[in-house]
């Protein structure tokens, strides 16, 4: 298995029905020991404890990820316990229509950098060190819409905290070459998740959890290991 040995984490494990149990199932089957950070403590031990009923190693952590202080007492923990981190995942964050920005709310826009920006450059910053031992791999979550030509009509809140997230990823992917970690973003549209269903309905255009769950095993792999500084476009 590509992952026997190695050391993932991937925050926003949250919620039944979501991208990450999918991308944490994916991994684990191929063979991944797995820290799952999430703010939900409860939601990220039902995860963890669903892996484990399966046969995977997968541990739990509360962590606001947008609390820099949290971040660096989850990164002491996580090097106590496994020495080193070979991938991160970042999947935290989440959507919200900000409408015409002439009529938005400052606060959905401060609300969407937290949570998918911010959230992304400090668990990033916490985990480097940790990853540059490992020579490891990160992926990023962007979206569609911050891509030319994506749908930013009314969502620019969203479109600009993704944005805001590729150029991370380069950033990443720059600085760190020299340290052998590697930083790439998929860039999906609208995925198939319990969430989404509930808001769209149905409709015929998803990306499936489990096509994103493959990108990321494969971007987290050796296989990968000449990919870096990369959005890959899904659906």
């Amino acid at each position: 298995m590509r992952f026997d040995g190695k050391t993932v984490l991937v925050t926003g494990v949250g919620r039944r029905g979501q991208v990450g149990e999918a991308v944490a199932a994916a991994l684990a089957a191929e063979g991944a020991r797995l820290v799952l950070a999430d703010v939900a403590l409860d939601e990220a031990n039902a995860r963890a404890a669903e892996l484990r009923t399966a046969g995977a190693d997968a541990r739990a952590y509360a962590c606001d990820l947008a609390d820099q202080t949290q971040l660096t007492i989850l990164a002491a923990e996580v090097s106590a316990a496994y020495g080193r981190l070979d991938a991160l995942v970042a999947l935290a964050g989440g959507f919200a229509m900000s409408g015409p920005v002439a009529e938005s709310d400052p606060a959905i826009w401060q609300r969407q950098m937290t949570i998918n920006l911010t959230t992304a450059y400090l668990t990033t910053r916490a985990f480097l060190p940790a990853l540059r031992t490992a020579g490891g791999a990160i992926v990023y979550f962007a979206s569609a819409a911050a891509l030319p030509g994506g749908a930013v009509a009314g969502m620019a809140a969203y479109a600009a905290a993704k944005s805001g997230v590729v150029a991370l990823m380069r950033a990443v992917a720059a600085d760190e070459r020299a340290y052998h970690v590697r930083a790439n973003a998929l860039a999906p549209t609208s995925i198939r998740t319990a969430a989404n269903l509930r808001s769209m309905g149905d409709q015929p255009s998803y990306v499936e959890r489990e096509q994103v769950a493959a990108a990321v095993c494969w971007l987290c792999s050796a296989e990968a290991s000449a990919v870096t500084g990369q959005v890959i476009r899904l659906g």
